[in-house]
C-alpha cells in the first residue's frame, strides 16, 4: 500500500491531554474566568510535554502553567503546576489533587 500524499508528515510522537484530563482543567478555569482571576488560556502539545497556560491578561508571560510529563510518572508525578517564576507549586500522579493549590486562590473571605 502506498501513501498518496504529496507531503508525507513526519511520525511525531507528541504529548497531549486527555478528555477526562482537559474536563477537569477546563471545569477549574471556569471557576476562575467567573471569579475574575484569569481571562485566557493556551495549549502546547511538545514531544515530552502537554502545557495548559492560564493568563490574567492576554500577555506573554502565563500566570500558571500546568503541565503533563508522562515520563515523570513513576518519579515525582506527571502533572505539575509551575507558578509564573517558575517555582514548581505542587506535583503529583492525580490531576484533581494537583490542581487544588489553584482552587485555594478561589477561597477568600467574604466581609
Amino acid at each position: 500500500m502506498t501513501d498518496l500524499t504529496p507531503f508525507p508528515r513526519p511520525q511525531v510522537d507528541q504529548i497531549h491531554f486527555h478528555r477526562t484530563e482537559l474536563s477537569v482543567i477546563l471545569s477549574l478555569y471556569g471557576r476562575m474566568v467567573a471569579a475574575g482571576e484569569w481571562r485566557d488560556y493556551g495549549i502546547s502539545t511538545l514531544k515530552e510535554v502537554a502545557v495548559f497556560s492560564v493568563f490574567r491578561r492576554t500577555a506573554e508571560h502565563p500566570l500558571y502553567r500546568i503541565e503533563k510529563r508522562p515520563k515523570l510518572r513513576l518519579r515525582q508525578g506527571q502533572y505539575a503546576v509551575i507558578g509564573m517564576d517558575g517555582q514548581i507549586l505542587k506535583r503529583g500522579n492525580d490531576l484533581k489533587t494537583v490542581l487544588r493549590v489553584l482552587e485555594r486562590k478561589l477561597i477568600r473571605a467574604v466581609d
